[in-house]
This record gives C-alpha cells, structure tokens and sequence, in this order.
C-alpha cells in the first residue's frame, strides 16, 4: 500500500524534471541572445546544466517510494499456528490438507466468534491453542462443553486444572529423545507411527502415548471417554513439523475425526473480556490467612518477652582519652598477632626516615639516599652502614624487635651529637 503523499511528491518531481514548454515563451527559447530574462530560458539552462542531478533525484525518489510502501505494506500473519500463516510456525498447510478432505476449517478470532460457531455446528471438533492463558475457567468450560470433541496444543498449568479433566503436566521430553514411538492402543496414533519429540511437553492422566523410554508421561494423552486429547508439540501441526514422519498422518486423524473444525486461538480481547484479574489473597492457599495473624502475634510475644530483658535503650556518653603509646602498643599487637612483619617493618623505616630527616634538616623533599648521606656526614660514619641498618628486612619477629632498638639507636646518636 503506496503513502499517498509520496505519489503526490513523485509526479511532482518527474514534472519538474521534464518541463513542458509554454507558448508565452517560445521566442525566449529559440532566441540565441542568451538572455535569462524568461523563466522558461532559466529552467531550461538549469535542467540542461544538472540534468545529471536531476535524473538522480528522481529515481532516487522513485526508489524511496517504492521502499516506504513495501515496508507499510502488510506482513501478513505472524501468529502460531494461524491457519493463515505461511511460515514455518504457522498452520496453514494442515489447514488446507484438512479442507481437501472435506473437513471444514472454521477460523475465529474471538470467544463470541467460537461459541457461535460452535452452536451452528453441533458435533463439531475445537482446537484450541490458548499459549498466555487468556481465557478464565467459565469460559473454557462452555466452550468444551458445545463442542463435541476438543483438541488443546500445549495446554498450560491453568487451562488443565480449570478443565479437571484427570491429565497434568509432567515435564518436557528429553533431548536425548529422538523419536517416539505411539506405545498405545488408539487407533490414530498407532496409524500415524513414531513422531518427533523435539521440544515437546509431557502430559499424564487418561490414556497417554509417545511415550519416552522409562516414563509414564507422553506428548499425546487422550480422557477415557474420548472427548478430549491434549497435543505436547506444536511441531505436530505447524507448518515447519509437518513433514516430519508420523506428523500429517496424526494431525489429519485426530483434526478430522467430523467435518467440522473450529480453529480458535485466543487473543489478549479475551482476557480484556474476563470478568476481573485473580487478587494475591485468591490466589495463595487458605491456610495463610491464619498464619499471618499467628506469626503477628508471635512476633509481639517474642518483642515483650525480650524487651523486659534487656530493658530500655539507653543513649549515654562514655568520652575516653586513649594515649598515643597505647594506641602505638595496640596496633604493635596487632601486627604480631597476623604476622604482619612487612608491614611493621615498613611502619618503622618510615618513621625513622622522617625522624632522621627532621633532625638534620634535610627538608620534606628529600629522599632516603639524602637522609642516609646527611646521617653519614653528620655522625662522621660511612654512609654503606646507616643505609645497610636502614634497608634491612628482618624476617623473624626477635630480628624485627633487635632491628627497632638499633634504630631508635641511631636515631638518639643523630639528636645527641
């Protein structure tokens, strides 16, 4: 569907492109004086000078049309299992295989739509494929029940406990898991053989088939009466799956058991429809509404029970002189305790360089080769023993503390002299 604008905006531009000469101006045009003074003349030597430009512009605006209007033009269907979807998720083709065998495909978009024609249809099959669980348990209970026999395509937790119809979940199929065999006595599986079990679910209760080996679960369980069968994979029917051994074969059995199907996928109109959304209290169980009031009255017990323990709270001010030798003593513990030699030993050299440094007035700038020079020249030592004394790394903590008091050594010796 072509932007009306853009066809207003192409002939315009193919018009300017292509100007149709006007009669007031036919002198100006063979005249050869060269003259501008005619706008005929002005657009003629412009559209000769760019006409290169010009036939660009124009097919480049063809061109963007011509892209604006594909991108607006409709995808098409989109939906799962649509019977008007034509892509590998879709359900088209089983769709019109059921067709040429004569069952009739009703498609409906909505729960009037279904319930309508359900009832010009007596006997009728539904397949219902409600993925996000749109509908509410009255309404899956009428429709089931104006139906005569119903199909469900992975059917969620919900639908099968509004439904009470004996089958639950039970899991996935196993990646290991190729192909599964039918392993029952229903007549349409058994007919269509082994299917895949790719990224199907597993359903218990009534009679089940596909079965993986070792599980009593199956991608097909059917109710004892018959009325209703639930399909785990809907790779069993889309357009993708259905070429798969086993896949038409069983689709075409179990769809086309009467001659008329209704095709119902619910949408978010459905739910929009419902009556009202399910509250936290409707849906936690009944036994926590007692709980609650007794956990609160616990609660109470256990803060009085304490609180006359331990009294009141009490917000006193404790101002505490804590003295620089002890706070020294303190952190020396420390160190002992984690074994924090390099660190302790770095603490001291630093504070005997900067002690040093202060005493002979060195200055703030300088570095340890300077205060170990001015410390050599001071007490008249060679510089190779103050710096060897200096840059020792103790390794035991009796060396860490012979090291320490040799430092404080020479630290007094730079003061006394």
């Amino acid at each position: 569907m072509q932007n009306p604008s853009l066809d207003r905006l192409t002939p315009n531009l193919l018009t300017q492109s292509a100007p149709e000469a006007q009669p007031g101006f036919a002198p100006a045009l063979q005249s050869d004086s060269g003259s501008d003074s005619g706008s005929g003349t002005g657009t003629g030597s412009w559209l000769r000078r760019h006409r290169g430009g010009a036939a660009i512009g124009a097919v480049a605006a063809v061109g963007l049309a011509v892209v604006i209007s594909t991108q607006l033009a409709s995808k098409g269907d989109s939906l799962p299992l649509s019977v008007h979807n034509a892509g590998p998720a879709g359900a088209r083709a089983v769709s019109e295989i059921l067709g040429r065998h004569g069952v009739e495909v009703q498609d409906v978009e909505s729960f009037d739509s279904a319930t309508a024609a359900l009832a010009d249809r007596p006997g009728a099959t539904l397949l219902l494929y409600d993925r996000s669980g749109f509908l509410d348990q009255s309404r899956l209970e009428q429709l089931t029940a104006g139906a005569g026999r119903v199909v469900l395509v992975t059917p969620r937790l919900g639908t099968l406990k509004a439904l009470d119809t004996g089958i639950s979940q039970a899991g996935v199929v196993p990646e290991s898991t190729a192909l599964l065999a039918p392993g029952c006595d229903l007549s349409d599986p058994a007919a269509a053989g082994a299917v895949s079990g790719t990224g199907g679910f597993l359903y218990d209760g009534g009679t089940v088939c596909f079965s993986p080996p070792g599980s009593t679960a199956g991608l097909l369980a059917r109710t004892d009466d018959g009325g209703l069968t639930v399909l785990g994979s809907t790779a069993l029917l889309n357009n993708g799956g259905l070429a798969d051994p086993g896949h038409a074969a069983l689709a075409l059995r179990t769809l086309g058991s009467s001659g008329d199907l209704v095709w119902y996928l619910p949408g978010l109109g459905d739910a929009a429809a419902a009556e009202s959304t399910q509250t936290l209290d409707d849906l936690a169980p009944d036994w926590v509404a007692f709980l609650g009031p007794w956990l609160v009255f616990v609660a109470v017990l256990a803060v009085v029970w304490r609180g006359r323990r331990l009294g009141p709270l009490v917000f006193e001010p404790l101002p505490v002189v804590v003295k620089a030798v002890e706070t020294a003593e303190g952190r020396a513990r420390l160190y002992q305790d984690s074994h924090a030699l390099d660190r302790a030993r770095d603490n001291l050299r630093a504070g005997t360089l900067v002690r040093l440094a202060h005493a002979l007035r060195v200055g703030s700038e300088a570095t340890a080769d300077d205060v170990v020079q001015a410390a050599a020249r001071h007490l008249g030592r060679p510089a190779t023993d103050i710096s060897g004394l200096i840059q020792e790394s103790p390794s035991t903590a009796a060396r860490l503390v012979q090291w320490s008091q040799e430092l404080d050594k020479l630290e007094n010796e730079v003061r006394t002299r």
